[in-house]
């Protein structure tokens, strides 16, 4: 593995495969809320599973933390749900902010408001392996409060959109994974589980032009805090475990939030057995 720093994005390849690049210093819009993410995301076979800046939602970006309410500002990018008034343009939308890399793979991040606040200073923890027919991405984010007043996580659900609940570690797919199979702990399957909980989900997609599908496989730790899946396979791809489905997570003054997911990328369409037995052996 060689993983290459341009001053701007880290880049890791195995053999002749980019497995990802790492956009640490984006050039993106600021109404998309600039922020380090994760695209392309590609498999051991080279196929890319991630979409970024779709016509849709220009804010997805591959693989990325987001907040898309954190006590009235938007750490997502786009408009914002307002109650009773619905989605909104509003001067509210923030960006996360590189700022050094403190040893190799260990980040600091501020979460800065529109205003130009700092609300969160976040240290981030990037690692990853490869296995026989998939490898994966290991990300511990900890995000320290310090606004001097407590910050609520919430989602548009929160605030009265049904089956919205999106908020914190999110996952774009490409176009061709439209459609694609969701399979869930506990026999759980399909897109049913939007707002449902599960200790780990997969999902399986299928590309254009090559004759290959791949399966991503999220394990979050079981000692984050309580979430629930936000999941669509219509009319695009995305997977989220949200922080905020239905409720606002409350952070207080200095306190910080914990927060660690694994990602594996594998070759093929997995099924349950091959899911389950790659949870017991990869999990947490």
């Amino acid at each position: 593995m060689a993983v290459v720093d341009d001053g701007r994005t880290l880049t890791l390849r195995v053999h002749d495969v980019e497995l990802f690049r790492y956009t640490y210093r984006p050039d993106t819009p600021a109404f998309e809320c600039p922020c380090p993410s994760f695209h392309p995301l590609r498999t051991l076979d080279g196929d890319v599973v991630t979409g970024n800046r779709p016509h849709d939602h220009r804010w997805h970006k591959g693989l990325a933390m987001t907040a898309s309410h954190l006590s009235g500002e938007n750490f997502w990018g786009g408009v914002s749900w307002v109650t009773g008034e619905g989605y909104q343009v509003l001067p509210n939308v923030g960006s996360l902010v590189h700022r050094t890399f403190d040893g190799p793979g260990i980040e600091e991040v501020d979460w800065i408001t529109a205003a130009g606040e700092k609300w969160i200073s976040e240290r981030r923890e990037i690692s990853y392996g490869v296995g026989s027919d998939f490898w994966w991405l290991d990300l511990t984010f900890e995000l320290r409060n310090v606004r001097g007043a407590v910050l609520e996580f919430g989602s548009p659900t929160v605030f009265g959109r049904e089956q919205a609940g999106y908020c914190g570690f999110f996952w774009r797919g490409p176009r061709s994974f439209t459609g694609g199979t969701v399979l869930a702990a506990d026999g759980q399957s399909g897109p049913e589980l939007m707002g449902g909980r599960a200790g780990w989900l997969a999902f399986v997609g299928e590309h254009d032009e090559v004759d290959r599908k791949s399966t991503l496989l999220f394990i979050g730790d079981p000692a984050n805090p309580d979430f629930h899946w936000f999941v669509r396979t219509e009319p695009f791809a995305v997977v989220n475990p949200s922080l905020a489905f239905y409720d606002e997570l409350v952070l207080p003054p200095d306190e910080t939030l914990r927060l660690r997911y694994r990602l594996l990328i594998g070759n093929g369409a997995w099924d349950r057995d091959r899911l389950e037995d790659q949870v017991w052996t990869w999990g947490w």
